[in-house]
């Protein structure tokens, strides 16, 4: 267990490090190509960049993302459903979307030898193939990521008080009722 845990602190504090590279690389770009445009002189290869960049910081958000269990998803359906239920239907769930990110990432590579030869247009240097990487890489770390919370979900479904529902957080519900309350007089 130790393991499984350091590995997975280890994995989320890379994917934080990568997107907070990203993002910051994305962000002093568009600056710079800003104030390049402002003194009259443009740069030719910044719109290109900055669609990659923002596309890897998709990518890479989304493993990040996956690892804290933040995408959209029916956990209010599965916190309805009796707790014999949840455990298939979990299954389910998980084998679907590993299933789609393995599919993503076998249709990337094919995308990688399809671009073979081909390169930017304003930064001739730089292969196309670098730059659509992200798509095998990014399909391959959002499964790792799913697959390291498969243990912590099956443990929630297992609960017979409840599945445990990110969109809901039990502040939220505190909060709702307070607001919802009429005074007395």
């Amino acid at each position: 267990m130790f393991l499984y845990t350091h590995f997975r602190k280890g994995f989320e504090r890379v994917l934080e490090a990568i997107v907070i590279i990203l993002m910051s690389s994305l962000t002093l770009i568009v600056l710079v190509a800003v104030a390049y445009r402002k003194a009259g002189a443009s740069l030719s290869w910044y719109d290109e960049i900055a669609s990659v960049l923002l596309a890897w910081l998709t990518y890479y958000g989304a493993a990040l993302a996956a690892i804290h269990r933040g995408h959209i998803g029916f956990a209010g359906l599965i916190k309805a459903m009796q707790p014999g239920m949840r455990i298939p239907f979990v299954i389910f769930s998980e084998i679907c979307i590993l299933g789609f990110f393995a599919l993503l990432a076998w249709v990337g590579i094919d995308v990688l030898i399809i671009l073979e030869g081909d390169a930017l247009v304003s930064l001739p240097q730089v292969p196309t193939r670098l730059t659509q990487s992200v798509i095998p890489i990014g399909a391959v770390l959002f499964i790792i990521a799913e697959a390291l919370g498969i243990p912590n979900v099956l443990r929630e479904a297992k609960k017979p008080d409840g599945f445990a529902d990110n969109e809901f957080p039990a502040e939220a519900d505190t909060q709702a009722d307070a607001l919802t309350e009429v005074p007395r007089k």
